[in-house]
């Protein structure tokens, strides 16, 4: 959420910034009830001094002055109710155009339409040439039966799949690989609850926004977690913090769900765009100071970097445009790995800052060296996301006769094993 001092300061900025974002939110009717608003609540103030300093003068007065007095009190209450009922009556609409202010994407965001104009920034490692026809990570799959995408279909409709065998193993090994990572950067790891209440959903940006591609139990009021960002950046909602608590760095390992409404036809083969899936996130909540912010923004960015290179998978990092980021962030950068079933870079992770968007939402403050209490500022990566990264891993990693070789930082988690090969 956005401070509305800032708004009604320079409502221009918000105008134009969430044109470039695509999100629609009509920044003039905002002032209009905010002014309405403002207009009310001073008006109650003034009612309620004039209600103190007849309450005051009444037992000094005459009784007929009395009676005139208790009447103009009696006014003053009926004035008074009519305000509340106003205010009462205009609050959820405020708050219903503040929840949809974009925040400005900062100055050296590209402006763009969608993700075909996100800029690329800089390449690292070697796309593997081929001297054979490889296969692509499905057909590993099969093959090496360890991914049994029919069956999960089965059970659970499309967009899903089984792992099985040593690709179990594999999935949780670069699970395990990242979280110990991050846990030697010193992050703490949480596991976290994936079922969310509607202001937790709020209070982080989803809603309103994410509805669609959120699995919501309406019945119990809850709704299951698409990242763990959600439960580890509100962990703290409502508090107020010492400035000696930041920066809260953390790292949690979740099951996220995702709708993925209108991804119809999209990506429709193999483990790319499923409905469920395991990711290591990294989330710091730090000091409301912008370039702090943007030094954790590169230290997450490089914290994610670190894993795909220890693990020799090449990739690029992307400055993402206006038209592809969302409501509340001000700058993303994503790094795309490559795929060679895609013939190109896959999206992989997504690195945000937010400056105090979340925070505001969420109540979530802490007390400076002035003594003044401030809003945090969040900011949160993907340290790896799975099945989504064994796509780089088994195709890259393939051999002639059909195995697959395993990243050697990977194997201590697969009990020294080296190959994947077929049964």
């Amino acid at each position: 959420m956005i401070d509305i001092k800032l708004i009604r300061e320079n409502p221009q900025r918000f105008i134009d910034g969430a044109k470039v974002k695509k999100i629609h939110v009509d920044i003039n009717r905002l002032l209009e009830v905010d002014a309405e608003l403002l207009k009310k609540k001073q008006e109650l103030q003034d009612i309620a001094t004039e209600k103190n300093r007849i309450g005051k003068d009444i037992p000094k007065l005459d009784p007929d002055k009395k009676k005139e007095a208790l009447a103009a009190l009696s006014k003053l209450k009926q004035d008074e109710a009519d305000y509340n009922e106003a205010i009462k009556n205009l609050q959820p609409e405020f708050d219903m155009l503040m929840g949809q202010v974009a925040q400005p994407a900062d100055p050296e965001v590209p402006v763009g339409e969608d993700d075909t104009e996100n800029v690329e920034l800089r390449k690292w490692g070697a796309i593997r040439e081929f001297d054979f026809e490889p296969k692509d990570h499905v057909e590993l799959g099969l093959a090496l039966d360890i991914i049994d995408i029919e069956r999960g279909v089965k059970l659970a409709g499309t967009r899903n799949y089984f792992l099985k065998g040593q690709g179990a193993l594999l999935h949780w090994a670069v699970l395990r690989f990242s979280m110990d990572t991050m846990i030697g950067k010193g992050y703490t790891p949480m596991s976290v609850p994936l079922l969310m209440r509607d202001e937790v959903m709020v209070g982080t940006g989803y809603f309103p926004g994410s509805e669609e591609q959120t699995y919501q139990m309406e019945r119990d009021g809850l709704n299951l977690a698409g990242t763990a960002e959600v439960p580890v950046t509100a962990y703290h909602s409502g508090e107020i913090l010492t400035e000696e608590q930041l920066p809260v760095k953390s790292v949690a390992l979740s099951t996220c769900f995702r709708r993925e409404a209108g991804a119809a036809g999209k990506d429709t083969r193999g483990l790319y765009r499923i409905h469920q899936f395991d990711k290591v996130e990294q989330v710091i909540i730090g000091e409301n100071d912008i370039e702090k912010s943007k030094e954790y923004h590169l230290e997450i960015l490089a914290n994610s970097e670190a894993v795909l290179q220890a693990m020799n998978l090449p990739y690029r990092v992307v400055n993402v445009c206006t038209g592809d980021l969302g409501r509340g962030q001000a700058m993303k950068y994503d790094i795309e790995t490559w795929m060679p079933s895609r013939n190109s870079y896959g999206e992989t992770h997504s690195a945000s800052r937010f400056y105090e968007f979340q925070a505001r939402r969420m109540n979530l403050r802490y007390k400076n060296a002035q003594g003044k209490n401030v809003f945090c500022h969040t900011l949160n990566n993907t340290v790896i996301a799975s099945p989504r990264v064994l796509i780089p891993i088994l195709e890259l990693y393939q051999n002639t006769d059909g195995s697959v070789t395993i990243p050697e930082v990977l194997r201590p988690y697969m009990q020294g094993q080296e190959k994947i090969v077929p049964k």
